[in-house]
Order: C-alpha cells, then structure tokens, then sequence
C-alpha cells in the first residue's frame, strides 16, 4: 500500500450524537435524578424551566426549518434584483423583507455578507441582518401565544423592531465608511446539493439555537426561584433601570428569537414596556452576534455597529412602549 495514500479518518461524535447519549442518561437516571426536586423551589424552578422549553420548541423547529430553507433554496442574487437601486429606499425595503422572509441570528450575519459580497448596498443588507430574525412571521407567532392576553405585544415588536433596523440602516448610510466592513466571501454550511445544504443547516442551527433556548429557559428558572422576589419587585418597579436590565439580560442570554417571548412572558414582575426591550434588543444584540460580527466584518465594524444598535433598540422600544403598551 502507498504511503502516499490518505489516511483514513476515524469516526468522531458530533453534537447531534453527543445530545442523544446526554438524554438516554436522562432517561436511564430519571429515577435517582427524580430525589433532587424533593425541595419546593427546586420543582417550580423545574416547571417553570419546561414549560418554557415546551412552549418553545415547536417555534424554533419551524424556525431553523424555514431558516434551512432559504438558505438552501433562495440564491443571494434574488435580493440583488427584488431590492430598489437607491439605498436609502432599498433600506426599509430590505428591512421589511425580514417578514417576508425569516431566518435565525445564526444566519443572519453570513447571509448579510453574502449579500454584500454579491452587490446589495451594505445599508440595505445590515437592516435585513436586523430585522429578519425579529419581525419574521415564527418570531410573531410565538410572541402572540407567549402574550395570549396581550395582543398589541406583537404589534409593538413588529414596530419597534421594524424601525430599529430601518434606522441603524439609514444610520450606516449616512455615516458608515467603507473601510470599516470587511466583506468576504460567503460563509456558510453548504452541501453537495440543495437538500443536503437545506439538512446541514436546519441540524446545526437547531441544535446551536436549542442550546441558548435550555441556557435561557435555566436562566428565567434561576431569576424566579433564586433571586429574591425583593430584588426583582425593586429593579421591576424602577421604570427606567428594568428597562435596561432586560435589555442588557437579553445581550447575555443570547436565546434565540423564535423562543424568547416565552422567557420574557415568564418575567413576570417587569413591565411590557422592558419585555418589549428584552424582545426588540436580543434579535440584534447578543454575545453571539457581536462574536458573529467581529469574525466577518471586523472589530471595527462590530465595536461601532453593536453598541449603537443597542441604543437605538432601546430607544425604539420605549417609544413603542409608551405609545401602545401603557
């Protein structure tokens, strides 16, 4: 045999393989697992942890779905030909869109370089990057059956999250410079042919969006059982500083935003008002995306395009606030 032969490669676990032994231990252990929730706190914090999980798993499998979707079946070039030749017009062109068209915070970044990288105006693609995995028909859905008694909660989401990524667009391109954005070639999961791109990526961004949903279904559990109800009831009675505690949990927690409605509704001693911070924020800012961004466009970019997008998500949800939900 040639030394010069390839070596052949072993078999390594992947994420998928690793998910599957974690729950057949939990389904082996469940019944020595079943005497640590003897304690009261730990079985709402429990309730309150699957109840989150449930209600939202359906969502986000339709969302990493249509998500895979797109991306396997939709060419960049559409855009290019379906968005106004103005920028300032293909903006909230372009913004809009996002409902037409859904996709997750995971793709949203590769796919708003590939955008670019095929001849959309940067302004015109980052408000996409905005507004698909905000106001993208998945994410209004879960909001309206997180919020049953509160139907202007969907209607305030689509507009603040709507005229956030509009004004961060137009924002861009009035004083955004080329030398900030680093564009590169497309990067993305990409098959053999279009379903095999279509399985690659609806498996990866399921099981990548899964795992902040269970990060942040733990932390809404921990903020109800273990933080005293003092401590939340002063932060939520402060209109302003619940506000931002919401919007700067939503950049931690980095849940993605086909299952976040369930976190916030489960919030129960803030306002709508911050709810809405934490839903209109987490979509454009988290730790993930920023991470996302420095990779593909560059710390330059990410260190501007972030902090003032926190901003102008904040500022667009207090105005929607005070307008339609007090």
């Amino acid at each position: 045999m040639s030394s010069d032969a390839p070596a052949r490669k072993g078999y390594r676990p992947g994420a998928l393989e690793f998910l599957a032994g974690a729950l057949l231990l939990l389904i082996i252990g469940q019944r020595w697992l079943v005497g640590f929730f003897d304690d009261p706190a730990l079985q709402t914090g429990a309730t309150i942890f699957v109840s989150i999980v449930v209600q939202a798993l359906p969502f986000l499998v339709m969302g990493v779905v249509l998500s895979g979707a797109i991306a396997a079946f939709v060419p960049a070039s559409f855009w290019r030909k379906a968005l106004p030749r103005r920028p300032a017009l293909a903006v909230p062109v372009a913004g809009a869109a996002g409902a037409i068209l859904p996709g997750c915070e995971c793709a949203s970044v590769p796919v708003a370089n590939g955008l670019m990288s095929r001849g959309v105006a940067p302004a015109a693609a980052l408000a996409f990057l905005l507004s698909s995995p905000a106001i993208n028909p998945i994410v209004l859905v879960s909001t309206y059956v997180a919020f049953p008694g509160e139907p202007l909660m969907v209607v305030a989401r689509l507009i603040a999250s709507l005229g956030a990524a509009i004004v961060m667009g137009w924002l861009w391109l009035r004083f955004g410079k080329a030398e900030w954005l680093r564009v590169g070639p497309r990067d993305h999961l990409t098959g053999d042919n279009p379903w095999h791109t279509f399985r690659l990526t609806t498996t990866h961004d399921f099981l990548h969006a899964g795992g902040f949903l269970v990060v942040g279904g733990l932390a809404a559990a921990a903020l109800n059982v273990l933080v005293p109800q003092d401590w939340l009831s002063a932060v939520a009675d402060n209109p302003l500083l619940s506000i931002l505690a919401l919007a700067a949990l939503a950049v931690i927690l980095c849940i993605c935003s086909e299952a976040d409605a369930f976190v916030a509704a489960s919030l129960t001693e803030f306002s709508l008002t911050a709810k809405l911070a934490f839903l209109v924020v987490g979509p454009m800012v988290d730790l993930k995306l920023v991470s996302l961004q420095v990779g593909t466009f560059g710390r330059r970019f990410a260190f501007r395009f972030a902090p003032t997008t926190f901003v102008v998500a904040v500022l667009a949800s207090v105005v929607v606030g005070w307008w339609l939900l007090t």
